[in-house]
């Protein structure tokens, strides 16, 4: 499966390791939601911290009013190669299109949410 071209901003591996990898520690945290739809619940209800979204997901289209209600709500997003990395990531055997990584006033993820929140805000410049 190849990346659709429309996924943009598009991670590098490095960014899209530590992204996996806060996804993981999350998902522990029960700061997580999976798919498009929960994905947009969070947004609505304002409790997203950031969102990682699949680039090889066939059709994107399902996807892509995520970046626009993003953008309207503030919300650093970003995409990452694949579907079943971004599954395997967020302990499930299945492929992820979309990711929430939620609010938590008390997190331990604070600081490492804040800090790729900055280098989402990066490739967006």
């Amino acid at each position: 499966m190849s990346v659709n071209p429309k996924a943009f901003p598009l991670a590098d591996d490095t960014l899209t390791n530590t992204m996996l990898d806060l996804v993981q520690q999350a998902s522990h945290f029960k700061q997580l939601r999976k798919g498009a739809n929960e994905v947009t619940k969070t947004l609505n209800r304002g409790i997203a911290e950031f969102i990682v979204m699949a680039a090889d997901t066939e059709p994107l289209e399902i996807l892509l009013h995520l970046p626009l209600l993003c953008e309207d709500k503030n919300v650093p997003y970003v995409f990452v190669p694949s579907k079943q990395a971004l599954g395997r990531a967020c302990g499930v055997s299945r492929p992820v299109i979309a990711a929430s990584i939620t609010t938590n006033e008390g997190s331990d993820l604070k600081s490492q949410i804040m800090n790729i929140k900055n280098q989402i805000e990066k490739l967006l410049i």
